[in-house]
């Protein structure tokens, strides 16, 4: 919110808004979560003025509902994000990411040697953390890549 306190994005009755996400990656997101397929509204603010990241990005998707899996796999690009639950204009659930064990059908293996670039097969990564630095472990050629590698693709 602005000093004004009027919404930089307009609010919606009924959906998803993720909020907190990192400027820059609202895109990323969408994407990879294929959230634009749908015929559903959405709307984007990037590069949002915000007290606690200086700036940040910000997707609401009318009449749709982010699954616990969904969410969570966040953690891999916004670990800070808020996902709200709306209902008749009002925050009705909140959740916070969490990062998940294994990542599926998402992301690209970064390896162009892998089977799940060529085979019909969805990708599968197992998620390491070690101190901050989070690492992704493809199943099928078991190489192991630092998360921003695997999201470069």
């Amino acid at each position: 919110m602005t000093h004004d306190n009027k919404l930089q994005v307009e609010a919606i009755k009924r959906g998803t808004v993720i909020d907190h996400i990192p400027a820059q990656v609202g895109f990323k997101l969408l994407t990879l979560f294929q959230l634009t397929e749908t015929d559903q509204r959405i709307t984007i603010g990037l590069n949002l003025p915000s007290r606690e990241q200086g700036r940040k990005d910000l997707i609401k998707i009318e009449n749709t509902f982010l699954t616990d899996e969904q969410v969570n796999q966040l953690a891999l690009y916004a670990p800070h994000a808020t996902v709200n639950r709306i209902d008749e204009y009002e925050v009705v659930g909140k959740s916070k990411p969490s990062l998940p064990s294994r990542i599926d059908k998402v992301l690209v293996c970064p390896n162009t040697n892998c089977i799940s670039r060529s085979e019909p097969v969805h990708s599968s990564f197992a998620v390491k953390k070690r101190d901050e630095n989070i690492s992704l472990k493809c199943k099928y050629c078991e190489k192991e890549f630092s998360h921003y590698v695997v999201l470069a693709d």
